[in-house]
């Protein structure tokens, strides 16, 4: 008989390494866009794979006539630690978001198009969500040339097979 709290694995086993992560981006904001772009840099200078799937709103990432107006999400984000109405304030996300790519720049972290040449040149794939695409009424053109395809989730799934999935 098992015991709920028995040990299935033994104590001196080495852990698991991750080989391969696939990371979707849903957010088109830059605390959205930034840590998976930080996350698919960090993987690739450690030897795994990875993989960017962005979807929704995240799209604006590998929109060149979307991504200069990518900003600091300050209505509603509890990571402010603010007042919601202060958010609202006319030009308080403008604001936010020079004080973020400042100190951004201080630790050399590249603006997002630099920072998605990056990923692509150290070996990332990036895709768009094809759900998405369609709804947004796009096409393949409408992107940055690093995006190697549009892709359905089923696809996403076949390319993430045996990986970690992560959502931001």
């Amino acid at each position: 008989m098992t015991g709920l709290l028995e040990r299935t694995t033994p104590l001196d086993a080495e852990p698991a390494t991750i080989e391969k992560v696939a990371i979707v981006v849903s957010k088109g904001s830059l605390e959205g866009i930034y840590p998976a772009l930080i996350m698919a840099n960090g993987a690739r200078m450690e030897g795994i794979e990875a993989d960017l799937f962005f979807t929704f709103f995240g799209l604006d990432a590998i929109r060149p006539d979307r991504y200069a107006k990518i900003k600091v999400a300050t209505v509603g984000n509890p990571g402010m630690h603010l007042a919601t109405w202060l958010g609202g304030v006319p030009g308080f996300s403008a604001l936010a978001t020079r004080m973020m790519q400042r100190q951004m720049e201080k630790i050399d972290i590249p603006p997002i198009p630099e920072f998605i040449e990056l990923v692509h040149d150290s070996g990332v794939h990036l895709y768009a969500c094809r759900a998405s695409v369609e709804m947004f009424g796009l096409t393949i053109e409408d992107f940055v040339p690093q995006v190697e395809a549009i892709i359905s989730v089923g696809e996403f799934y076949e390319k993430a097979a045996g990986g970690q999935i992560v959502f931001t």
